[in-house]
């Protein structure tokens, strides 16, 4: 039995993370209730809010129910191990999908699971986040071959699950960040091995020029708000301004994964002027949360949009 995991975005070699993209665009009533009496596992160790209802409503647009805990409820190798909480879920859920601080636990999770496990969020990478991403550019220029992607600020989680993605796609990734805060040399070769490569620069304005999208994150987030002070200091000139978007291409948009820290990583201007594009963004997280499960359970179509059918695990 082969059982497809989604812990990176380089999981998806470049044919299927197109397939998932065009499934995360079928109608609505095309979508096939293909968890109809099944549940998927959501774990949460870190809170959310886009995360857990566009996931919820994902799985629940496929059918089936979702079953949401906290850790206080799983205490992920506290109460049980990360391996025995994993064999208990699968016994009930058709997938386990899971928000952790440390990504070993995912692979742990991956190692002895007979059904998809999902990263949800982890330290290293948020695939599903870098998904919604590319469906909303793919949405406003109708590809993503060629696009200029140019990234502002610490280079995250959510940056690296971006840059590898848009990468397999055809894009092109530039990178601006203050020393210290940007990919590692690990992250450098993984681009050559993919067949691109990342721009690295320290002036923001090098970065933007000629962009086709420009996008940040929070310079701190949760489990790093010690360090607030000092990454506020490091992130000087680093917001991203109307100012700073006039360097990009006139029909240039912008993201961000939120939550925005309002006045810091980017301007009210920006965030909600109209080359935003952050709520449909945030829609898409939705969707293709319900294309994945869809892709990884088996689902296929044709060109038409019609039910191939499921494949049989």
């Amino acid at each position: 039995m082969t059982v497809r995991n989604f812990l990176e975005i380089t999981d998806l070699g470049a044919v299927d993370l197109l397939a998932v993209l065009d499934l995360a665009e079928r109608p609505i009533d095309l979508v096939p209730r293909l968890l109809d009496g099944r549940g998927v596992a959501l774990l949460f160790e870190k809170p959310s809010a886009r995360t857990r209802h566009s996931t919820e409503m994902a799985v629940v647009q496929l059918g089936g129910h979702p079953v949401t805990a906290r850790s206080d409820e799983v205490g992920f190798d506290v109460r049980e191990s990360v391996e025995d909480v994993t064999r208990t879920l699968q016994c009930y859920h058709a997938a386990i999908c899971a928000r952790v601080f440390e990504h070993s636990k995912l692979e742990r999770m991956a190692a002895v699971a007979t059904v998809p496990i999902i990263n949800m969020l982890s330290d290293h990478e948020h695939p599903l986040q870098a998904l919604a991403e590319l469906l909303t550019l793919r949405q406003a220029f109708g590809h993503l071959r060629d696009l200029r992607i140019a990234w502002i600020g610490d280079f995250s989680n959510v940056a690296r699950s971006l840059t590898f993605g848009a990468i397999t796609a055809g894009a092109t990734f530039a990178v601006s960040t203050p020393p210290g805060y940007g990919p590692s040399a690990l992250d450098l070769d993984r681009a050559r091995m993919l067949g691109g490569a990342i721009e690295v620069h320290h002036r923001p304005a090098d970065a933007v020029v000629d962009a086709d999208c420009v996008v940040t994150d929070a310079w701190y987030s949760m489990g790093q708000e010690a360090e607030q002070d000092a990454r506020a200091k490091a992130f000087e000139g680093f917001a991203v301004t109307p100012t700073l978007m006039s360097f990009a291409k006139s029909e240039a948009v912008f993201l961000h994964c939120l939550p925005a820290h309002r006045g810091q990583e980017a301007t009210n201007e920006v965030l909600d002027g109209p080359q935003s594009r952050i709520w449909p963004e945030a829609a898409n997280r939705m969707h293709v949360a319900r294309a994945l499960l869809a892709f990884l359970l088996g689902e296929r179509f044709d060109a038409a949009g019609s039910n191939m059918g499921v494949e049989t695990r």
